[in-house]
């Protein structure tokens, strides 16, 4: 059985201990996204794991070394990643519906919102971690895993240790 496991954070806003406690719960994580808000937070994670971080900036971020989005091939799948300011998301997700469908994206994932879903819709997996901002209500992130071609999702609750 093949299976690669891909830890999602966004919107981290400098809690830095808290996405760093993730990581190490999920060490045996494939990949790491940050889709941005904070870029110098998964920086830190970079150099503080030693795993390359797959980095989209967000609206707080000006970064002109990280795109806003990125299509990219896991597992065999296309995936698309992106912050979602840039689609309007806090107003629904129908823009980012359009770009999904034109890259031919299996998987969409998105922050910006602060808050966290997961949604099938027209077979493409929406995944939106939340967020680990301090005082931003619950906290909390996502994992994806990719098993023998079948995608699956869970948002989870980030705590300290």
């Amino acid at each position: 059985m093949n299976t690669m496991k891909i830890v999602v954070l966004s919107d981290t806003h400098g809690n830095q201990r808290l996405a760093l406690s993730i990581l190490d719960l999920h060490e045996d994580a494939g990949h790491v996204v940050h889709l941005g808000d904070e870029l110098q937070d998964a920086d830190f994670l970079e150099d503080a794991t030693g795993k390359t971080i797959i980095k989209v900036q967000g609206n707080c971020d000006c970064s002109p070394a990280h795109p806003r989005e990125v299509s990219l091939e896991l597992a065999g799948r296309r995936f698309l990643l992106t912050h979602g300011d840039i689609y309007h998301v806090k107003s629904g997700l129908e823009r980012l519906r359009e770009r999904a469908a034109a890259v031919d994206a299996a998987v969409v994932l998105f922050g910006h919102t602060h808050v966290a879903c997961i949604e099938t819709t027209d077979g493409i997996l929406y995944v939106n971690p939340g967020c680990l901002k301090r005082g931003a209500g619950n906290l909390t992130y996502a994992v994806v895993t990719l098993t023998d071609g079948s995608i699956t999702a869970e948002i989870l609750p980030a705590v300290l240790p």
